[in-house]
C-alpha cells in the first residue's frame, strides 16, 4: 500500500497538472472566438465569389483556363496536410494523418508519384518518418496565419500544377462544424474543372433564380483569368481557417476533459488518503491498547 506522504504527492501533482490544463482551456477557447468569428466572416463571400464564377460560366458557355483543365492521364498527385504544430488536441491530427495515409495506401499505387506538402509540424513529423515524400513543409504558418501567406502557398502549388510537375492536387484537413464536432474533409482541389461543371450540370431552378445579360470589359475570358486564381487562393484559405478553429475546438474539448479526469483521480486518491491515514491511526491504537494490556 502507498504511503501517505506519496499520495500527498500524486495528489499535488494532478493539481499542478488541471491547473495547466484549465489554462490552456482557456486559451484555446479565447483563440477559438476569435478563428470562429473570422471562418464565419469568410464564408459568405467564398461562396459569393464562387457563384459568381458559376454565373459567368454558365452565360459564357465553354470555358477554357490551365487552372480548369483536367490531365488526360494523371501520373502525379500532391496532397497538401493542414495539421498542428502542438498536440494535446485530441483525435484532431490524427483523423487527418489516418485519412491520408488510406489515400496513400488505396490511391497511391495508380500515380507514378505522391508527394505531400504538409503545414503543421505534426504531419511533416509523421510522414518524415515513414518516409514519405515530402515536397515542402510550412511549419509555424499557423500561429502567424494571415491571407498573404495562404495565397503565397496557393501560389506556390498553382504553379507546380502549371508547370506540369503534378497532375492533381488534393487537400486534407479538419472541417469546423461546432465547438464539439469536427470533419475530416478530403477532396482534389486541382483541376477546378468540378467548380463550373456543377453550374452547367447542376442548373438553377427558373422561378428561384434568374441569370440577367451582362457586358463584359474587356471580355468575359478575361474576367476568368482574374477571378479563377482568386477564387483557388481564396479555397486554401478557407480550409486554413477551418483547420485553426477546429484545432482550437479539438483542443479546448480535451482540455475539458483532462480537467474532468484530473477531478476525477483527486477525489479517488483523495479518498485512498483518508482510508490509508484512518488504518494508520487504527494500528497505533491498537498497537498503544496491546502495549497497555502486557503491562498489566
Amino acid at each position: 500500500m502507498a504511503s501517505l506522504r506519496d499520495i500527498r504527492k500524486r495528489v499535488r501533482s494532478f493539481k499542478s497538472t488541471q491547473q495547466i490544463t484549465k489554462a490552456m482551456k482557456m486559451v484555446s477557447a479565447a483563440k477559438l472566438r476569435r478563428a470562429q468569428e473570422a471562418l464565419l466572416a469568410t464564408r459568405p463571400y467564398s461562396a459569393a465569389l464562387e457563384q459568381v464564377l458559376r454565373d459567368v460560366a454558365r452565360r459564357h458557355g465553354e470555358v477554357t483556363h490551365a487552372l480548369l483543365t483536367p490531365r488526360a492521364q494523371p501520373k502525379r498527385a500532391e496532397v497538401l496536410v493542414f495539421t498542428s504544430d502542438r498536440g494535446l488536441a485530441g483525435a484532431f491530427n490524427s483523423n487527418v494523418l489516418r485519412r491520408v495515409t488510406r489515400f496513400l495506401y488505396e490511391k497511391g499505387s495508380s500515380y507514378e508519384s505522391v508527394q505531400l506538402t504538409t503545414v503543421g509540424r505534426k504531419g511533416f513529423e509523421f510522414f518524415r518518418r515513414r518516409g514519405v515524400t515530402i515536397r515542402k513543409d510550412h511549419q509555424g504558418l499557423l500561429g502567424k496565419l494571415n491571407y498573404q501567406a495562404a495565397a503565397e502557398l496557393a501560389r506556390e502549388v498553382s504553379e507546380e500544377f502549371l508547370s506540369g510537375r503534378v497532375d492533381e492536387v488534393y487537400v486534407s484537413f479538419n472541417t469546423f462544424i461546432s465547438a464539439i464536432s469536427q470533419r475530416v474533409e478530403f477532396t482534389r482541389i486541382l483541376p477546378l474543372q468540378e467548380l463550373v461543371l456543377e453550374s452547367v450540370e447542376r442548373p438553377p431552378e427558373p422561378e428561384k433564380r434568374m441569370l440577367s445579360d451582362f457586358e463584359y470589359e474587356p471580355s468575359a475570358e478575361q474576367v476568368l483569368e482574374q477571378l479563377l486564381p482568386h477564387v483557388w487562393s481564396l479555397r486554401i484559405w478557407h480550409g486554413l481557417l477551418e483547420s485553426v478553429a477546429s484545432e482550437h475546438a479539438a483542443r479546448m474539448a480535451a482540455m475539458d476533459s483532462a480537467t474532468n479526469n484530473a477531478d476525477d483521480a483527486i477525489d479517488r486518491l483523495s479518498l485512498l488518503y483518508n482510508r490509508t491515514r484512518q488504518a494508520a491511526i487504527t494500528k497505533e491504537l491498537m498497537e498503544i491498547v496491546s502495549g497497555a494490556e502486557a503491562l498489566k
